[in-house]
């Protein structure tokens, strides 16, 4: 692609941002306002569908379509890292796999973190509509728990641990279920992600219908995801090497 078609794709693409960005500025409230819609209506919402946690009810309930967007994303953001780290005709990916000397304590730290770190990740995300957390943040701390083995011990394994193909699933696996969540109750009811599974009383670990269910969605991709991500940038510190030049005769 040519410099000129560059700049030709950037201006089309700032004009149409404009449109819609510029229209949306104009039309805020004033800051320091009595208008405050989210004060107004998010805790009532949230309440009356039984999500303790409020933030969960926006992002599952209220602007559902807004973290689908924000899946799509991270799922771009992951397609691209892995498309940019792949070897390049110029590097070679080396078999070798040497380290440092680890220290015994940190061994052990490390391998004593990794079962707790995963069991706080699954709570987070398992309760994320009752309590602070959610698939988002959980998700982070599964996928980057994990990581303390090489921490703790070697990249060989941490490689056992983590199956990168099964990870590649999970992540896709886990934001086509967010979705097709949404299209469900969007062919239920009309309306994207709306709650189609009969509620609990506030506070047990049902309580909020669909939204359980997609934080354990999305936390199955952002987990799987960020594995990935942290995969392809220890594969170009480690293995990754340039290509040794030939000598010529």
């Amino acid at each position: 692609m040519s410099p000129r078609v560059r700049l030709l794709v950037l201006a089309v693409g700032g004009i149409a941002l404009a449109v819609l960005v510029v229209p949306a500025l104009v039309g805020l409230p004033h800051f320091g306002g009595s208008v405050h819609p989210y004060r107004t209506h998010a805790v009532v919402a949230s309440v009356a569908h039984h999500s303790a946690n409020v933030i969960s009810s926006i992002n599952f309930d209220q602007r559902g379509l807004d973290t689908l967007g924000e899946e799509s994303i991270f799922l771009a953001s992951v397609l691209g890292v892995v498309v940019l780290l792949r070897p390049a005709e110029e590097e070679t990916e080396t078999a070798s796999l040497g380290g440092g000397p680890v220290l015994e304590s940190t061994k052990l730290a490390g391998y004593a973190m990794v079962p707790i770190t995963l069991m706080l990740g699954f709570n987070i995300v398992t309760h994320g509509h009752l309590t602070p957390g959610g698939g988002f943040q959980g998700g982070v701390v599964l996928g980057t728990g994990i990581h303390l083995l090489y921490v703790a011990g070697t990249y060989r394994a941490l490689q056992r641990a983590r199956p990168i193909q099964v990870f590649d699933w999970g992540e896709a696996i886990g934001a086509g279920a967010f979705a097709c969540l949404g299209i469900a109750s969007l062919a239920m009811t009309g309306a994207f992600l709306a709650a189609v599974i009969p509620t609990a009383p506030l506070g047990h670990l049902f309580s909020a219908g669909t939204v359980p269910l997609l934080n354990g969605a999305v936390g199955v991709e952002v987990a799987s995801g960020t594995a990935v991500l942290l995969a392809k940038f220890l594969e170009q510190a480690i293995r990754v090497r340039p290509a040794a030049k030939e000598t010529e005769p």
